[in-house]
């Protein structure tokens, strides 16, 4: 008998369904500490299905897209939950649009009255360096896009499209595994 799809899970369901041996849920529950799991008597887990969401965002970021664990911990501070969730899912147009609202929300509204970050240090009327391009066009600046390799090497711009189109394509299998 299957599970509803709002039911709680326990580690090992959620380590079999997401191919992750159960110290590794342990383990990102020490590194990542949006994820929390209900706990039980005799500190049984059993896991929400938006942390099992967040946990698919997560597992994706390190596995298939190469982020570090420090990596996977800022775009969860500079973005939230719903955005690893979005990405877990596969929901492309939710993560364009929590993307789009990013960029919006760090549009400055007058020219001397630009936020200043930690590691964003810029004197007022100087142009502030190109940020790199981040995943889904995050932080990326509207004339940057693929260049020319050189030394036989992907550029970073190259790399990051071929990584969105791989993800796509992994979406794309997914679903289709689904139907069978």
């Amino acid at each position: 008998m299957e599970k509803s799809p709002d039911a709680f899970r326990t580690i090992s369901e959620v380590a079999e369904e997401l191919d992750l041996p159960q110290h590794v849920l342990r383990f990102w529950e020490t590194r990542f500490s949006q994820i929390k799991p209900m706990k039980r008597g005799g500190g049984r887990r059993y896991y929400r299905p938006q942390d099992v969401d967040l946990i698919k965002g997560i597992r994706h970021m390190l596995y298939d897209q190469g982020y570090t664990i420090k990596g996977v911990q800022k775009l969860l501070r500079e973005n939230g939950n719903q955005f690893l969730v979005a990405i877990g899912n596969g929901d492309l147009a939710a993560v364009e649009a929590i993307a789009q609202r990013k960029k919006a929300d760090t549009v400055p509204l007058t020219q001397g009255a630009q936020p200043k970050t930690d590691d964003d240090e810029m004197l007022v009327g100087q142009p502030k360096a190109k940020p790199s391009r981040r995943f889904f066009g995050l932080g990326k600046a509207d004339d940057e896009g693929p260049v020319a390799a050189d030394n036989g090497r992907l550029s970073r711009d190259n790399r990051a499209l071929l990584q969105e189109a791989l993800f796509d394509l992994l979406e794309c299998k997914r679903l289709l595994d689904q139907v069978r």
